[in-house]
């Protein structure tokens, strides 16, 4: 529980500061694959690290499983509410792999999952949010990135074919508050990036991101913006990908 508490921290304070996430997705023929969302909070320890080392914290590299905490945090779950229930369970899917290490100053998280069906992992940036919630028991307080509700949502869609990566607001009043809490971080944030990284099992015919690039293959597909940009519209990463026959 330790690592876990470790991971939130660090979580609340890449957002707050520069970091660069990677969203990435291995598909095979029938549709199954590999998903990661990736989180390099490197530059965030070039810059505290030197005080990071001064409290003697041990380096950290290990995996989470979600599924076996889930388990292990089963009474204080059941303390929540069914809907903040439910969203725990989401995580049940994914792993997660911490490394961090003041003296190197390397701060790295790796959210994933092998899926049969991509709509397993169905909005897994929020999911990794919520991972906050796993310190929520009765009477506590959950973490400050634990958010209880979303204003958005991201879905995938693959039938072998055509891939789609869909972003939609689903509490516009939430969606506006989130707008609000940027304006005193946009300084921080104006670095951050937001990258996707698809990997198909076919080339790639056509897509409406006019500025990606790809693969020498033409199977990977790699788009990069301004993750401020992605936060003030979450739409901007709206993908449709049609794929050879």
């Amino acid at each position: 529980m330790k690592n876990i508490k470790v991971f939130i921290c660090a979580l609340a304070a890449l957002v707050a500061y520069s970091c660069n996430f990677t969203e990435e997705i291995h598909f095979e023929e029938d549709g199954s694959g590999k998903m990661s969302i990736n989180f390099d909070g490197s530059e965030l320890m070039q810059m505290a690290g030197d005080e990071m080392a001064k409290t003697n914290e041990k380096p950290v590299d290990s995996i989470i499983s979600f599924k076996e905490l889930l388990e292990e945090k089963h009474d204080s779950i059941a303390e929540l509410t069914p809907e903040e229930q439910a969203k725990l369970r989401r995580l049940e899917h994914f792993n997660l792999h911490m490394v961090m290490n003041a003296e190197e100053k390397v701060m790295k998280f790796d959210l994933f999952s092998e899926f049969k069906d991509v709509s397993q992992v169905n909005d897994a940036f929020n999911a990794f949010r919520e991972a906050g919630m796993l310190n929520a028991g009765k009477g506590q307080q959950q973490a400050p990135m634990a958010g209880s509700d979303q204003a958005t949502e991201v879905n995938y869609t693959f039938n072998g074919n055509t891939f789609s990566r869909k972003a939609t607001i689903i509490d516009e009043e939430l969606f506006q508050q989130s707008l609000d809490s940027l304006t005193g971080a946009e300084m921080f944030l104006s670095g951050s990036t937001y990258t996707i990284k698809y990997h198909f099992p076919k080339k790639v015919k056509s897509t409406n991101l006019e500025e990606a690039t790809f693969s020498a293959d033409g199977k990977t597909l790699i788009y990069e913006m301004s993750f401020l940009d992605l936060m003030k519209d979450p739409t901007a990463l709206d993908l449709q990908v049609e794929l050879e026959k």
